[in-house]
């Protein structure tokens, strides 16, 4: 098992059971008790959690995002083939807003020199796409958010109210037909709603896990968007359920 997943499990077991001993963790991995040690040290020092003797307890709550440092990590793979699908659909001389999250972030990696005019909505994304000698770079007003880097708040909300997008790209915590796009974080959600008005096309990405989970904030229901862009493996019913509503989905 790849580091980055193991990493994933172990958060996301400690997570669902409170806390978990080393030899409990080890067992469900796979991997030596030594491994399982220097991991949870690794997400101690993230903040993902706390050890203690023999083992460690989650700091995360079941609706709270894991940290951006351990989420950017996974399935690049998976990022790098949706970002690659979204590149596809934008042409040369749109303007383009890009959300937050490390999708968005993949996405903004692929966008870099092309000859387009993007507002990233996170430092990480903007930091990715300086320099595009043909890319058209605007920045927003805003606070980031720690570690996400996220840019929220009224200035951020301002900046995307005074524009008109040819395309949104956004990410998500959750999606899924009946209860639409979700975020975790109020502020977060916010933007994304800010996003989508500004845009005139609303392509939103998504790994396979994510329709399997809605999280706290509402954003938008399903059939405000246009496209979806995703996995293969991506369960088929949810995304049967957004085409039959007008959405375009993707499977890469």
């Amino acid at each position: 098992m790849a580091s980055t997943d193991r990493l994933r499990q172990i958060t996301e077991s400690v997570r669902e059971r409170g806390q978990q001993s080393v030899a409990e963790l080890a067992a469900r991995t796979g991997a030596s008790e030594m491994t399982i040690r220097r991991d949870l040290e690794t997400l101690a020092d993230q903040g993902v959690l706390e050890r203690y003797r023999g083992g460690a307890r989650s700091l995360l709550l079941r609706g709270e995002e894991p940290p951006f440092a351990l989420r950017a990590g996974e399935g690049l793979d998976a990022k790098r083939r949706i970002a690659a699908e979204v590149a596809g659909l934008i042409s040369d001389g749109e303007s383009v807003v890009l959300d937050s999250g490390t999708t968005c972030l993949e996405v903004a990696r692929v966008l870099r020199d092309r000859r387009l005019t993007v507002m990233p909505l996170s430092l990480h994304a903007a930091n990715a796409l300086t320099g595009g000698e043909r890319l058209r770079l605007l920045l927003p007003g805003g606070e980031p958010r720690p570690g996400e880097l996220a840019l929220t708040g009224p200035l951020t909300e301002a900046s995307l109210a005074a524009l008109r997008f040819d395309t949104a790209v956004v990410g998500c915590c959750g999606l899924t037909a009946a209860d639409g796009l979700t975020a975790y974080d109020l502020a977060d959600a916010a933007i994304k709603r800010a996003a989508i008005a500004s845009a005139r096309r609303v392509i939103a990405v998504a790994e396979t896990a994510k329709f399997s989970r809605t999280a706290l904030a509402f954003v938008a229901p399903a059939s405000a968007l246009d496209a979806v862009v995703t996995e293969e493996d991506a369960p088929r019913e949810e995304l049967d359920a957004m085409a039959a509503s007008g959405v375009t989905v993707r499977r890469v």
